[in-house]
């Protein structure tokens, strides 16, 4: 399963959220489960903001040779998974490729199903996300600028999702939910006249 981390500057929310994601596959040996992440607005070439750097060190993660970058429709495509940090994020991602919104989410909103469904394909997570009561907005907002107390909040806050749901998800055999592959244009082969035909209707006088 491969995921896609989407917030604004791509230098402190997805960048920790890429970081812990790839220090869970290594501690609980995972090595199909791969993570990057990128931004709307994203500082394209800068590392980590110094205290998300920290952040992502304290939750057990490597925030070294990390350069932000800019969320293109390649990247959405290749995502399995695409897990952003507000609804607006979201739906900007899932607007960037064919049958991308079936796999684009919050992170808290996709957290927020597979607890109460035990959904362990992002198939179900789609297939549940209209059957739950929407109670609050599911994002997590950008400490950029704040203290270091709050970016410690931030990672906790995306540690406590994305440990657990990825853990759910990451041991199974994961496919794109089958509502994209419904959705593309169908073209019914016609039946083909005689070669014969085709002569007789281009020959030249």
């Amino acid at each position: 399963m491969h995921v896609l981390f989407v917030c604004n500057g791509n230098v402190c929310r997805s960048a920790i959220a890429e970081r812990l994601t790839r220090a869970l596959a290594v501690d609980y040996e995972l090595p199909r489960l791969t993570a990057e992440s990128a931004g709307t607005r994203a500082l394209v070439g800068f590392p980590v903001e110094p205290l998300a750097a920290q952040t992502i060190a304290g939750l057990g993660g490597d925030p070294e040779g990390f350069r932000a970058r800019k969320l293109t429709p390649e990247l959405v495509d290749r995502a399995d998974l695409i897990l952003a940090m507000t609804d607006q994020l979201r739906d900007q991602a899932g607007g960037m490729g064919f049958g991308a919104p079936a796999r684009s989410f919050t992170l808290l909103e996709a957290r927020r199903i597979a607890k109460l469904t035990g959904a362990r394909t992002i198939g179900e997570l789609h297939a549940a996300r209209h059957d739950l009561a929407y109670v609050h907005r599911e994002n997590i907002a950008d400490p950029i600028g704040l203290s270091a107390q709050s970016y410690c909040e931030v990672g906790d806050r995306i540690a406590e999702a994305v440990v657990p749901l990825l853990l759910a998800l990451a041991p199974y055999e994961q496919h794109r939910p089958v509502a994209e592959a419904q959705l593309g244009l169908v073209i019914r082969p016609q039946p083909q006249a005689p070669l014969s035909a085709f002569l007789a209707a281009n020959r030249t006088r």
